[in-house]
């Protein structure tokens, strides 16, 4: 999106009617792309704090075969809920831009 608007600038089109452009423009195009990065946000915070989380259950596991494997599989569900949700949100990102 910022890449269309520095494409519009550069042509000199007046990008104050475009939408999400100011008091002119939808509101919801504004309210979703916002309320999307602080879900998917909170879904990082959440993944890197269970990544946390599992590096100090890892830590304190003493040697214990059981809780060692507690904490690895914290880890690595962590990772892949962390991959996922970078995946998802570039999806929709790019869908969101190629719709407005």
């Amino acid at each position: 999106m910022m890449n269309t608007l520095l494409f519009r600038l550069a042509q000199g089109i007046d990008v104050g009617h475009l939408p999400g452009s100011g008091s002119q423009g939808d509101p919801a195009a504004t309210a979703i792309p916002a309320a999307i990065q602080v879900v998917f946000g909170l879904f990082g915070i959440t993944a890197v704090l269970m990544i946390a989380i599992g590096g100090f259950q890892y830590v304190i596991s003493q040697g214990d075969p059981q809780r060692t494997t507690k904490a690895k599989n914290t880890i690595l569900y962590a990772i892949i809920g962390l991959v996922v949700t970078v995946t998802a949100y570039g999806i929709i990102t790019f869908i969101i831009t190629r719709l407005v």
